[in-house]
C-alpha cells in the first residue's frame, strides 16, 4: 500500500469516493441538472475534479476557492462517484497539489477529431446524467 498524499488521502482514488467537478460556466448546468459539457476534458486531455462530496458544502467551496483562486467565480459543483467515471472506461488519478485534486484521464482518442469529440461528448453526458448538481447559494 502506498503512502498517503499530503492531504492525508490515499494515492489510489477508491470507486466509492465522491468527485466534485467545479462548475465555472453557467452553460454547464440547468436549473436542476448537470450538462455533459461540464465533464468534457480540457485541452490537456484531462478533467479536473476535487475528491469531495456535496457535504459539507462550506468545505467543498473552501477547496474550490483554494484551487481556483479567490477571484474566479463558480456556480456550484457536479458530484458523482468515481465508479461512475470508471464505468465509462476512464480513470481517476490523484494529482496533488492542490490538496484533494484529481484528474479524470484516459478519454478516448481518435484519428478523426470529429469522432473523438462525439465520443467524448457521449461519455461526458453519461457521467453528467449520474451526477448531482450542488449550487452555490447566492
Amino acid at each position: 500500500m502506498s503512502d498517503p498524499l499530503p492531504s492525508g488521502l490515499p494515492e489510489i482514488v477508491a470507486d466509492e469516493e465522491d468527485l466534485a467537478r467545479i462548475l465555472r460556466s453557467s452553460g454547464h448546468f440547468s436549473t436542476t441538472v448537470v450538462k455533459g459539457a461540464a465533464f468534457l476534458p480540457a485541452k490537456d486531455g484531462m478533467t479536473s475534479v476535487i475528491r469531495h462530496g456535496a457535504e459539507p458544502r462550506q468545505e467543498l467551496w473552501k477547496l474550490a476557492r483554494a484551487f481556483l483562486g479567490s477571484e474566479v467565480k463558480f456556480h456550484g459543483a457536479a458530484v458523482c462517484k468515481a465508479t461512475v467515471v470508471r464505468a465509462q472506461h476512464l480513470n481517476v488519478v490523484a494529482d496533488e497539489p492542490p490538496p484533494r485534486h484529481a484528474n479524470v484521464v484516459e478519454w478516448p482518442v481518435h484519428a478523426d477529431p470529429e469522432l473523438q469529440k462525439a465520443r467524448q461528448k457521449e461519455i461526458a453526458l453519461v457521467i453528467a446524467s449520474q451526477s448531482v448538481l450542488v449550487k452555490v447559494e447566492a
